[in-house]
């Protein structure tokens, strides 16, 4: 690998940061400490720091050896997990119900170890926007930054992206064109009957078949209304009513999760689910009421930055490492939101088997949002690595400005 010589020099540094920054892990909107750290940090090593950005956002501009009127954000998120954690190590959470289970803390740490990197050597040209980002995890962290100005007060040409992913070979990258991850979008349907004794149910109008029936005809919208070669899933999670055995309800609660890859899809899903709600609801008496919720749309990278970041991944670990059309998720990520605004690519970094963690690892596997994740402290090097080459490379080629005059 061709990893920068001072990050591999700075591992153990950055990974105490990374273990206490697990130790003590923050919710969304809640980062406070985690964000004061980062700050800090970047003061200390000579980078101008935005705090509150977003409520607990911060942002760190790096002003390279000369300003050719070119820009890039690299974007890490901080929040933590609303659960408990099952390892027992000593950089384990010392906080009940709260849990750095998706990695990004580690995501800050390579983060940081780039803009160490970059304020040191400035040998680069234009401006690094490092992004530290809150409130990843279902509360639209992303999007209170972009409404906050974060696009106006840092101008920038493109933004950048990247998560662990567990499974995946340890020093080997993913990336693809197109979407990469998917749209997040929760449902909760009303069902509303007239409640009846359990053993005269013809003198009532059962919410618990209809949402029976409902629950039932939703599984036929992705198998009969779209199109097979479009990713697409319709889960129902949840089915909440009645209190007693004898009682028939008056309401059943049915709730879930609807994912694509594009809005067309999401629409037509949209679309039909109230129509399959509301007549089924009707052959049998009842009422429904949909409430649809879109939260995230779906990350969709632009191709010449993905083929930009393929390229400065093989150029780091050889074409063999990098997976250049990997298999999207049908997780969700909120960094879809900058992608709206901006070019830019989202890219997955190996966290290996789990075969890293540290005695006293839970027994669960160590995959994300998993009481015995933990994330792979030998990636620090290379994420750091990552971070810096794409930020020297894509600055140094004048067509990835997008203001002519800077071309």
């Amino acid at each position: 690998m061709n990893l920068v010589e001072s990050i591999v020099g700075w591992k153990d540094e950055i990974a105490r940061i990374r273990r206490d920054i697990h130790q003590h892990p923050e919710l969304a909107y809640e980062e406070v400490r985690t964000a004061e750290l980062v700050a800090k940090l970047l003061e200390s090593w000579g980078i101008p720091v935005v705090r509150e950005l977003g409520v607990t956002g911060v942002v760190g501009s790096i002003e390279g050896r000369t300003n050719n009127g070119r820009a890039i954000g690299l974007r890490a998120d901080m929040d933590a997990l609303p659960m408990q954690e099952l390892n027992t190590f000593e950089h384990a959470s010392r906080h009940e119900g709260k849990m750095h289970a998706c990695g990004h803390d580690g995501h800050t740490a390579m983060l940081l170890a780039a803009a160490k990197h970059l304020a040191h050597s400035r040998d680069f040209e234009g401006t690094v926007h490092v992004i530290f980002q809150p409130a990843e995890e279902g509360h639209g962290g992303a999007q209170a930054m972009i409404e906050d100005g974060l696009f106006e007060r840092f101008p920038m040409d493109a933004v950048f992206g990247l998560h662990n992913w567990p499974g995946m070979e340890a020093g080997s990258f993913g990336v693809k064109a197109g979407p990469i991850m998917a749209s997040s979008n929760t449902f909760s349907i009303l069902v509303e009957g007239r409640g009846a004794h359990g053993a005269m149910p013809n003198l009532g109008a059962d919410p618990v078949i209809a949402a029976v029936q409902i629950v039932q005809s939703l599984q036929t919208i992705i198998s009969r209304n779209c199109d097979p070669l479009d990713p697409a899933v319709l889960s129902v999670t949840q089915v909440h009513a009645g209190s007693a055995d004898n009682v028939i309800p008056t309401d059943a609660v049915i709730r879930g999760t609807v994912r694509t890859f594009s809005d067309a899809t999401l629409d037509l899903i949209e679309a039909r689910m109230q129509a399959v709600c509301e007549q089924t609801a009707a052959a049998l008496d009842c009422k429904a009421t949909l409430d649809f919720q879109r939260k995230y749309p779906p990350t969709i990278n632009t191709a010449a930055e993905a083929e930009f970041c393929a390229k400065v991944m093989e150029g780091i670990v050889g074409a063999q490492r990098v997976q250049r059309n990997i298999t999207p998720s049908m997780g969700a990520e909120d960094f879809a939101f900058m992608l709206q605004h901006k070019p830019g690519c989202y890219v997955w970094i190996g966290n290996g088997d789990g075969a890293h963690r540290s005695a006293g690892h839970g027994m669960g596997p160590c995959t994300l949002h998993n009481g015995s994740y933990d994330f792979n402290d030998e990636l620090i090097p290379l994420g750091g690595t990552y971070w810096v080459e794409l930020a020297r490379q894509w600055l140094a080629d004048p067509s990835h400005s997008t203001n002519p005059a800077n071309r």
